[in-house]
């Protein structure tokens, strides 16, 4: 294998362990308006551990729709917050144009007050609101669940997938940096012509 051909090997390998660390940094979650409601008391265990004032990053595609029974109740992660016409091509399988939500205003449960259908996390029993878009300091240190946020479960329907970051993006792991680096060894261990050793005569 030449050198060129070698540096390309290594270029592509590199690039496959630096994307696998980053794409490793994002973790989705898929949270059911019935299964997870915060009436249940059954959010989704995302085993994501948090201290106290840590970070908690993440999102959800504004588009993606939830439901909290009949018309007009979906919404997104934000909650039943605003007036929402149906798109044709939207969860909720309505005729284009048709109102399928609008504002509930807020429900209080477990020492928060939120908009009805919105998306909540909870950590040791605090509850506290994310939306669509969040980056919200962790209330306490233990493990994130997620919910949803309503009254009751049984006309719930359809759920959201979401992100969240859990920091793996920040460093390489070790095994990537090693190999990376044996990989640069080898190179420039190909790259040196051998050394021609004299003889030594004896007179």
């Amino acid at each position: 294998m030449s050198i060129n051909r070698s540096i390309k090997a290594l270029a592509v390998l590199s690039s496959l362990l630096f994307s696998t660390v980053i794409n490793a940094s994002l973790v989705t979650f898929d949270v059911y308006a019935k299964a997870n409601s915060s009436s249940s008391n059954n959010g989704v265990n995302t085993g994501l551990s948090f201290n106290s004032g840590d970070l908690i990053n993440g999102s959800v595609d504004p588009n993606d729709l939830w439901n909290a029974g009949p018309l007009p109740r979906w919404s997104n992660a934000d909650g039943l917050i605003t007036n929402v016409y149906a798109t044709g091509s939207d969860d909720s399988g309505e005729t284009a144009g048709t109102q399928i939500g609008m504002l509930f205003g807020n429900m209080t449960q477990s020492g928060l007050s939120a908009p009805y259908g919105s998306l909540v996390g909870e950590i040791n029993n605090i509850f506290f609101v994310l939306g669509t878009s969040f980056n919200v300091a962790a209330p306490d240190s233990g493990v994130l669940s997620l919910y949803y946020w309503d009254s009751n479960a049984y006309d719930n329907a359809e759920f959201i997938s979401v992100s969240i970051d859990n920091g793996l993006s920040a460093v390489p792991v070790p095994a990537a940096i090693w190999l990376l680096s044996s990989g640069l060894i080898g190179l420039i261990g190909m790259g040196r012509k051998p050394s021609k050793r004299g003889s030594t005569s004896v007179k």
